[in-house]
């Protein structure tokens, strides 16, 4: 069987001519594709504003900037995840802490979030922001989340970088309901793809005009945000201190052919988990848990080891699942048991048992549109072989 890995870009002849006819047009940046791709997330999403960047950790640095977080504040998110989700509060020179997961999803506990946010009151170090991150696709519990946010005065910014094209309580990820501002990533192994790149979602028109200046240098042709009239047609102003987080026009050219297929996509991921759930039954795995009430984007479908009811290890199974040319991942490694987080703020193994206990146990299987039947097959057979091993 050649290599099959975890995840992988769905690239088509359609997609290939969107590239290729934005390279033969007179745009490579700033012409209209990105707008047309931030339109078609706009009414993908039911949401009112959209802004493309380069990446959706840029997104992510960007909206915690339009949050006003900066040195003194305390951003709280999950261990669980991709380090950007924690370290776009440390560019704004703010503190990380995290909140332990669910062990059913995987997904920042709201239980942990509720205590940790009544001890928090009490020692008067509340979060600016929080920060869940929809794990898998499979979005958080946003509802309390907002409620919570409410009560104890934080902002909320929805890591959805694996959940677009899901749905929480039967509305589209990213319409903001229960958040400020939602991120979505377009990395190739994500659900569309634009080779690179991210969105920011807002209900908010003061935050989708400080994103849109903080992703472009701070510059406005805006003579309404000028400190005077502009000196001519060719006049601009530099009114915060902004950074280069622009999307390209092939990128988002890239983005408007992928999100036609958008609905198509989801789907094959749902039938290829769904088949997953059923061969993988009887086997010493927990497969992945999905909440009724949700529609998950599935990006990943991650099984946790019966650790207990096997003979080989965790990292026996892996090396050997991987032995076989079956490209499995682990997402994630917990973020404060990473060195950085460990010798600047003091985490240590033991701080979140949740995470730390997934960690020993987790693995990414292959899940991709493109997977065969017979690839999945060979997938499940070969790990079926490996749990056996005596």
């Amino acid at each position: 069987m050649n290599f099959i890995p975890y995840g992988r870009q769905n690239i088509t002849e359609e997609d290939i001519d969107a590239v290729v006819n934005v390279l033969k047009s007179d745009y490579l940046t700033q012409g209209p594709k990105v707008p047309e791709f931030e339109n078609a997330i706009k009414e993908h999403c039911n949401v009112e504003y959209v802004l493309a960047m380069n990446s959706a950790t840029s997104a992510l640095h960007v909206a915690c900037l339009a949050l006003d977080v900066g040195k003194g504040d305390i951003v709280w998110t999950t261990p669980i995840t991709f380090v950007a989700s924690a370290n776009c509060a440390l560019y704004c020179g703010a503190t990380v802490d995290f909140v332990d997961i669910d062990p059913r999803t995987y997904n920042l506990s709201i239980q942990s979030l509720e205590h940790k946010l009544k001890a928090a009151k009490e020692q008067g170090k509340l979060p600016k922001v929080v920060i869940p991150v929809h794990l898998c696709g499979q979005p958080c519990d946003m509802e309390r989340i907002y409620q919570l946010s409410k009560n104890y005065g934080f902002s909320v910014i929805e890591d959805a970088s694996h959940a677009i094209g899901g749905k929480y309580k039967n509305q589209p990820i990213g319409n903001c309901q229960y958040s400020d501002i939602t991120i979505f990533s377009f990395h190739p192994v994500k659900i569309i793809t634009t080779a690179e790149g991210g969105v920011a979602t807002t209900k908010s028109e003061e935050l989708a005009q400080k994103m849109e200046l903080l992703r472009s240098h701070g510059i406005t042709r805006d003579s309404d945000l000028m400190t005077h009239e502009p000196d001519g047609p060719w006049y601009y102003q530099q009114v915060d201190l902004g950074y280069n987080y622009r999307m390209t026009e092939m990128q988002a050219a890239l983005g408007v052919s992928q999100i036609k297929r958008l609905s198509s996509i989801t789907k094959s991921r749902h039938e290829i988990a769904n088949r997953y759930n059923e061969k993988l039954a009887r086997l010493a795995v927990i497969v992945p848990f999905q909440i009724q009430e949700s529609y998950s984007g599935l990006h990943l479908y991650v099984i946790r080891l019966k650790l207990d009811k096997i003979k080989p290890t965790h990292l026996e199974v892996f090396k050997a699942l991987r032995a076989a040319n079956i490209g499995v991942n682990l997402h994630y490694i917990p973020v404060h048991l990473q060195p950085y987080y460990r010798e600047h703020f003091g985490f240590k193994l033991g701080d979140f048992p949740q995470a730390e206990q997934y960690y020993r146990e987790a693995i990414s299987l292959p899940l991709y549109p493109d997977l065969s039947q017979e690839q999945q097959d060979y997938v499940v057979e070969t790990l079926k072989d490996i749990l056996a091993y005596d």
